[in-house]
């Protein structure tokens, strides 16, 4: 079975389209490359209630929460406190967190970023974690990622800033991930072909589908017009990298026949 997994994106510059949020589509291919199933991605202000709720709907239904943004010094930079208030723990001061926090403004002032590396109160603020939390190490920015174990539940708190959130993911949290999705391999294969009507392809999709569950098969196109083709992806999960392609092998077999067979023209497969 899939774990199923959940993205919060905060922050009101995202919600004002004042930046443009590529964190959860990159989240969402590294999860499902892993094996996760993402539910779904949801949007939230700086506001400490919509956090919270937002995460309390979230461990409802996922086993995996990621949260992105709001990790930082500033007083709208919420998360923290929003998971203490979801989980019922308290905001506490984490010593491996301090001491890297510390380190990093002891480097950023040797380099002349900051004036000081003074501790100030609002750079404590990103030491203090829910407890329990687990701090997780940030190699590019200051404020450590955070992971939190609620059962069998995980939640993990990661900056907004896509280069710190992608150095914390791909370095101290994937072993953590691929410990909870085990062993398993994901392929995604995409074909092109010679149709502009995706009402046509639907009845065509799903004889493949119905035959070939464990495959999932979706057509994509961006407008209608007598030059349009539809990119149709395969996508499956396998226990082996071996396994999943054989899956794909044997749902194109039956969907390439089908096409075949209602004169529609297969133009590329990437595999």
């Amino acid at each position: 079975m899939n774990t199923s997994a959940e993205i919060i994106v905060i922050g009101n510059e995202i919600l004002n389209g004042d930046v443009l949020d590529t964190n959860s589509h990159w989240l969402c291919k590294q999860l499902t490359g892993l094996g996760a199933l993402v539910l779904r991605v949801c949007q939230v202000r700086d506001h400490l209630p919509a956090i919270t709720e937002a995460l309390r709907s979230a461990l409802k239904q996922s086993s995996l929460i990621i949260t992105t943004g709001g990790l930082g010094p500033t007083d709208d930079d919420l998360t923290l406190e929003a998971v203490a208030q979801a989980l019922e723990r308290e905001l506490e001061l984490n010593p491996q967190a301090f001491s890297w926090v510390q380190e990093k403004y002891q480097e950023f002032a040797q380099k002349g970023y900051v004036a000081s590396a003074e501790m100030t109160p609002e750079r404590t603020k990103m030491a203090r974690l829910p407890h329990g939390a687990i701090p997780l190490p940030n190699r590019v920015g200051a404020a450590p990622g955070v992971l939190l174990r609620e059962g069998k539940q995980i939640i993990v708190c990661l900056p907004g800033v896509p280069a710190e959130l992608k150095d914390i993911f791909q370095g101290a949290l994937l072993p953590t991930l691929q410990a909870l999705f085990g062993a398993g391999a994901f392929a995604e294969w995409r074909a092109r072909v010679a149709c502009g009507d995706e009402s046509a392809l639907a009845p065509l999709l799903r004889k493949a589908v119905e035959a070939h569950p464990r495959v999932y098969i979706k057509s994509r196109a961006k407008r209608f017009g007598p030059d349009v083709t539809f990119i149709i992806t395969l996508a499956a999960r396998g226990q082996t990298r071996e396994e999943a392609f054989t899956l794909l092998e044997d749902a194109w077999q039956t969907l390439s026949q089908v096409l075949h067979r209602a004169g529609i023209a297969i133009l590329a497969l990437e595999r």
